[in-house]
């Protein structure tokens, strides 16, 4: 009898956890598509495609390099069934997440442990304000030469791009928390360690969400230059052989799919940020 209630209760909060789920994931989307299909932008976006399919279409701008929307999704329905464009974003999105993981997990630490100590602060930043000035692109023909060319070189370019965002604008956030919340908190008995789990870090959330953000883009530009150099799948891939080939229309296509990637992305760490640092949110 003991079991079987057990089992039920069991049933009962997997079912919640799953309700929960789906209730936030519509939460997220309404979100979402009420951001980018707002009435203000709409009354933006419209006008902008009419002008765009009407002027190549009557020639007051060259069909063959301003290709209306219609060729464009036409494009983008070919690649999608003909040409397995979504394997080509899949092997992308691999890249992608593997650097900026690894960008996220070493420049969030790293941050937090030079802004709260002032010892790693002075042995680590003067490094990295060295290294950071040079413009990611450069390393390309160094990291071909230690990594040759593959997913090692793709992912330390991304992850190059990601890094120095995250990292300054988490040691920023953590360096100016304010120092009410710390005397309070050591007022209490706080240890070191947990002012940084719980005071150093929350305060600084909000900050980093930001950062990941701007990661989020530099790590898709070097997606892209990492891809052209050094890939045979991908999106930059696809836009390098589109280039070659001058097929406006897929080069449009591969743009607007990164776009919209970028877009999802930082829509769901607005997410994220609504659901972890509701007090920062709206200032």
């Amino acid at each position: 009898m003991k079991t079987a209630i057990y089992r039920l209760h069991k049933k009962r909060k997997i079912l919640s956890a799953f309700q929960i789920f789906f209730r936030e994931l519509g939460f997220f989307f309404k979100g979402a598509a009420l951001n980018i299909f707002s009435f203000e932008f709409l009354t933006v976006l419209i006008p902008l495609l009419i002008l765009w399919e009407c002027f190549p279409r009557f020639g007051i701008l060259p069909r063959t390099l301003i290709p209306p929307p219609s060729d464009v999704a036409v494009t983008f329905w070919e690649m999608f069934t003909k040409q397995n464009f979504l394997k080509d974003i899949g092997s992308s999105m691999v890249k992608f997440f593997l650097g900026l993981g690894i960008a996220v997990v070493t420049a969030i630490p790293t941050g937090i442990l030079m802004g709260w100590n002032m010892a790693v602060r002075k042995r680590a930043l003067p490094l990295f304000q060295l290294l950071s000035p040079i413009p990611p692109p450069a390393w390309v023909p160094l990291t071909i030469i230690l990594f040759g060319i593959g997913l090692p070189m793709q992912t330390f370019l991304i992850f190059l791009g990601a890094f120095y965002p995250i990292l300054f604008n988490t040691y920023q956030a953590v360096k100016d928390t304010e120092p009410r919340y710390l005397a309070s908190a050591r007022m209490f008995g706080a240890s070191e360690l947990t002012l940084i789990l719980h005071v150093y870090f929350w305060h600084a959330l909000g900050a980093i969400i930001m950062s990941v953000k701007t990661g989020v883009a530099m790590g898709l530009v070097m997606l892209v230059i990492a891809e052209m150099y050094g890939g045979r799948t991908g999106i930059g891939f696809a836009l390098n052989q589109a280039k070659d080939y001058f097929q406006i229309s897929k080069m449009v296509v591969c743009m607007v799919t990164l776009g919209f990637i970028g877009w999802f992305l930082i829509e769901v760490l607005k997410f994220i940020e609504l659901k972890l640092a509701v007090w920062k949110v709206g200032r």
